[in-house]
C-alpha cells in the first residue's frame, strides 16, 4: 500500500510542484491538498494522511499554529519546507518545537546540488518519515509516562531510580503493531558508572536533533564541568538562530563555535551550519577550528570530522553521544573515539525520530549503551560522578 501525502502550501505552483515529485515515486501518492492550515486540520481528520509536508507562512491559519492543532487531533508526521534566512530558522525551529518531525529548504537548489538529488532527498524524507507515527503516539508531550526527567526542589539525582519506568513502557508497548520496532534490549535497568575520567563531552545528530538537544542539554546544571562539542546536521543560517534558543533555555552556556574558541567548562559549542568544526591542540587549552568541509563533503557539519578530531586530542577522555538521524554519519569517528579508549553511547531506537546514526553505531559494536533520550541527561550526571 502506497504511503498517503497529504500537501499543504498557499502556492498553487509549490502543491503541483511536490505533488509531481512525490507521484513520482511508486512507494508514495498524494491524497489531498491544502491551500492553509486550517485546510490541513481539517483534511487530517478525514483521509488519514501518513505524512504531511506543510509550509510555514499562510494565511487564515499559518504552518506552527496548525502543526499544534493536528499533533493535538490526530500525530501525524510532518516534513516542514523552510525558507534560508534567520526568520525561516526561527520559524522552523518553532515548527520543531511544535512536533514537526523534520524541515527542508523550499528553494530546491538549497537542498542540492541539482535537481535529481534534490527529488531523490525530498522522496526519501517523506518516505523515512511515514514510519514514525508511533514515534509521535509514544512521545506525546501530554503523555505522563514520557515526559521529560526533572529533578524535584530538594532532590539531587543520585536520589531517583534508575530503573525504567514500568509505567513508560507499558505507554511504549500500547497500541504496537507488528511493523513497530520492539524496545532495544541493551536499556541497562541500572545504571552505574564506569569510573572513567573525561575531559570532554560529544554529541552527534540529525533529524530530530534539535529537539532531542533541547531535551539533554535543559537538565545539564549551570556548573557543569566539562566543555560540551554539538554537532547537528543544519543549514549555515540555522545554526546561530539554535544556539540562541538553547542558550536562553539552558542553565550552560551554548553559543554558536568560532575560530579559535577556548574549550571552556559549562560551555557547549554547536559547531557551524555549512563548515566543520575540528578540536585542535593539546586537552589543556584545547581550541576550535572552524574550517571550509571542502566540495566532497556529504555533511557540513560532520559528526566524523569532530568526532575524529576530539579522539586526537582528548584520547580516552572524550564521553561521546551518537543522538537520532539520518545515515550513518558518526560511526567513523566514534570508532576513533573507542580505538582510543574512549566512551561511546548511542540513543535507543524507540526514542529516536530516525534510526540511522545510532543504528550504525551500534551494529557496529561500538556503543556501550543504547539508551532512551528521557534518561540520557540522567546518564551522563551519573556517568560524570555529578549526581
Amino acid at each position: 500500500m502506497a504511503i498517503k501525502v497529504l500537501v499543504v502550501d498557499d502556492s498553487s505552483f509549490f502543491r503541483r510542484r511536490v505533488s509531481e515529485i512525490i507521484n513520482a515515486d511508486p512507494r508514495l501518492t498524494v491524497v489531498g491538498n491544502a491551500t492553509n492550515g486550517k485546510e490541513a486540520c481539517e483534511l487530517v481528520k478525514v483521509l488519514q494522511p501518513d505524512v504531511i509536508t506543510m509550509d510555514i507562512e499562510m494565511p487564515v491559519m499559518d504552518g506552527i499554529t496548525a502543526v499544534r492543532e493536528i499533533m493535538k487531533i490526530a500525530p501525524t508526521p510532518i516534513l516542514m519546507f523552510s525558507s534560508l534566512t534567520q526568520d525561516g530558522a526561527k520559524a522552523t525551529l518553532d515548527a520543531l518545537d511544535a512536533g514537526a518531525l523534520d524541515f527542508l529548504p523550499k528553494k530546491f537548489e538549497d537542498i542540492a546540488r541539482n535537481r535529481d538529488e534534490a527529488v531523490d532527498l525530498l522522496q526519501k524524507r517523506v518516505a523515512e518519515l511515514a514510519g514514525k507515527r508511533f514515534y509521535l503516539r509514544r512521545h506525546n508531550v501530554s503523555s505522563p509516562a514520557i515526559k521529560t526527567l526533572s529533578t524535584p526542589p530538594g532532590r539531587n539525582m543520585s536520589a531517583m531510580t534508575s530503573e525504567v519506568r514500568p509505567a513508560a513502557i507499558s505507554a511504549i508497548n500500547t497500541g504496537r503493531t507488528g511493523s513497530e520496532p520492539a524496545l532495544t534490549a541493551k536499556i541497562p535497568l541500572r545504571f552505574r558508572a564506569s569510573g572513567k575520567k573525561y575531559q570532554l563531552v560529544a554529541i552527534g545528530t540529525s533529524t530530530g536533533g534539535p529537539v532531542a538537544l533541547q531535551k539533554i542539554l535543559t537538565q545539564l546544571p549551570a556548573n557543569f564541568p566539562y566543555p560540551i562539542i554539538l554537532v547537528q546536521h543544519m543549514p549555515a543560517t540555522f545554526t546561530a538562530a539554535f544556539a540562541a534558543r538553547l542558550n536562553n533555555l539552558c542553565r550552560i552556556e551554548v553559543k554558536e563555535a568560532q575560530n579559535g574558541d577556548i574549550l571552556r567548562a559549562g560551555v557547549a559549542y554547536l559547531a557551524p551550519g555549512g563548515q566543520q568544526m575540528m578540536v585542535d591542540g593539546r586537552a589543556v587549552g584545547a581550541r576550535l577550528r572552524i574550517i571550509d568541509g571542502g566540495e566532497r563533503m556529504n555533511y557540513k557539519p560532520c559528526v566524523d570530522v569532530s568526532f575524529g578530531s576530539a579522539a586526537k586530542v582528548f584520547n580516552d577522555r572524550v564521553l561521546s553521544i551518537v543522538l537520532t538521524g539520518m545515515g550513518a554519519d558518526g560511526r567513523e569517528g566514534a570508532r576513533m573515539l573507542k580505538a582510543n579508549g574512549s566512551t561511546v553511547w548511542a540513543q535507543d531506537e524507540d526514542s529516536c525520530v530516525v534510526y540511522g546514526m545510532p543504528q550504525a553505531v551500534a551494529k557496529a559494536g561500538i556503543s556501550s549503551h543504547d539508551l532512551p533520550l528521557d534518561r540520557i541527561a540522567e546518564y551522563i550526571l551519573i556517568e560524570l560522578g555529578l549526581s
